[in-house]
């Protein structure tokens, strides 16, 4: 069973949230952590098996909400939280394993997963560049479905949009990347 944000809140509260946070509001990043830590906390489990790298990321998350909030575009937090969370675990991960590859006492760790490498080349490689190129409503909707493997009535209410609207921005993403990479290169996005 996957923690999904809470139905029922209104998405502006959220925006409302990030908004005090910008300015300073500490009792606002607290009410945000408590409606969103949950669910992110089981998303970044999910990806990571270290309990303590997955508390590490979290805490990150919830340090760049605080400095980067004036950023947040609006509109649902979800989404704009699980990216920043995901991109955390990437750079957390990336860290452990430059770590490890330094000459030291410690054990040589296997080889990174292969959903490690996906997300590494989704973050910094050709798709990761084609992805930064579509509008962040695409974008949110791609990573959760296909990134993520969300299916489509959870990533409607994880990003708070109908289900039809995530058929169509899937549709939509998939076209735009296809576009900026070519048929052969999206093999299984197609």
């Amino acid at each position: 069973m996957r923690l999904l944000r809470p139905t029922g809140e209104d998405p502006d509260d959220d925006a409302a949230l990030l908004r005090a946070v910008a300015r300073g509001d500490a009792q606002a990043l607290a009410t945000l952590y408590d409606r969103h830590s949950g669910w992110l906390h089981a998303r970044l489990t999910r990806r990571c098996g270290d309990p303590e790298t997955v508390r590490e990321v979290l805490q990150d998350t919830f340090v760049a909400v605080w400095r980067s909030a004036g950023t947040h575009r609006g509109g649902e937090a979800g989404g704009w939280l699980w990216v920043i969370a995901a991109r955390r675990l990437v750079d957390a991960l990336r860290a452990a394993e430059r770590t490890d590859r330094m000459p030291a006492v410690a054990p040589v760790s296997p080889a990174p997963s292969a959903e490690d490498r996906v997300l590494a080349g989704l973050e910094y490689g050709d798709v990761g560049a084609a992805l930064d190129r579509i509008s962040p409503e695409l974008r949110e909707v791609l990573r959760a479905t296909v990134v993520d493997g969300l299916t489509t009535r959870e990533t409607a209410r994880l990003l708070g949009i109908p289900e039809g609207t995530v058929k169509s921005r899937a549709l939509r993403a998939r076209r735009e990347l296809r576009a900026a990479l070519g048929p052969a290169a999206l093999g299984g996005l197609a």
